[in-house]
C-alpha cells in the first residue's frame, strides 16, 4: 500500500487521486468510497478528477495496476537469489506483511470480491496480476529443477491466497509455522525464518 507523504498540493493531481483512492479503497473497500470523497480528500476539482479518470472503474483499475507494479518491483529485488531461496523469500515476505498491524488483506482479493464479473476490466487487471505471479513461481520452480512446475505453481498460488486470507481469520501466531510446513510439503524444504 502507498504511504502518502507531504502536503497534497505538493504532488501532481493524478498522483494525489491515486494515493487517496489507494488508502481509502484498501481501508474501507471500493464500493464504500464515493468519488466525491476521493475528490475532496485528494484536494482536486471534479473536472480534474474526470480529466484523469473518466469513471470510478477506471480509477479502480489504475489502483489494481499500481498495486501489481509495486509487487512486481518487490519481487524483482529477489532476481539475483538462487531460485529456491527466491521462492522461500517471497513467502517469508508475504508472511511478514500478513502479520503486520496495517494488513487488511490482499488488495486483489478484496477488490475481486467487489467485482464478481470475470470479464470486467477491473477483474481482468486482477487476472493479469495473478498470471504474472503464477508465472514467477513457475519460472522459479523450473529454475530449481522441479519437473512438476506448473502444478506446483498452481498449488503455491492457492497457498498464497490462503496465507493472505487466513492471516486475518485464523491464529496469526501459527501462520509462520503453518506456511513453513506447507512449503516443506509442497517444495520439499523449510521456509520462513
Amino acid at each position: 500500500m502507498t504511504t502518502v507523504l507531504g502536503a497534497p498540493e505538493s504532488r501532481p493531481a493524478r498522483r494525489r487521486i491515486l494515493d487517496t483512492a489507494s488508502t481509502l479503497f484498501y481501508a474501507q473497500g471500493v464500493h464504500a468510497v464515493g468519488i466525491d470523497r476521493i475528490i475532496a480528500e485528494a484536494a482536486v476539482a471534479k473536472a480534474t478528477f474526470y480529466n484523469h479518470f473518466a469513471t470510478k472503474d477506471e480509477l479502480v483499475r489504475a489502483y489494481i495496476q499500481e498495486q501489481s507494479q509495486l509487487q512486481r518491483d518487490a519481487v524483482a529485488q529477489f532476481a539475483q537469489l538462487p531460485a529456491r531461496q527466491a521462492l522461500l523469500t517471497i513467502f517469508d515476505v508475504l508472511v511478514q506483511i500478513a502479520l503486520g498491524p496495517a494488513f487488511r488483506g490482499c488488495p486483489f482479493i478484496n477488490v475481486a470480491a467487489e467485482y464478481p464479473d470475470p470479464a470486467h476490466p477491473v477483474r481482468q487487471a486482477i487476472a493479469d496480476h495473478r498470471r504474472w505471479f503464477r508465472t514467477v513461481l513457475r519460472d522459479l520452480l523450473v529454475a530449481d529443477g522441479r519437473p512438476d512446475a506448473d502444478t506446483t505453481a498452481d498449488i503455491l498460488v492457492v497457498l498464497r491466497d490462503g496465507l493472505v486470507v487466513g492471516s486475518d481469520l485464523d491464529d496469526p501466531h501459527r501462520l509462520r509455522a503453518v506456511i513453513s510446513d506447507a512449503l516443506t510439503r509442497v517444495i520439499g524444504t523449510s521456509s520462513t525464518r
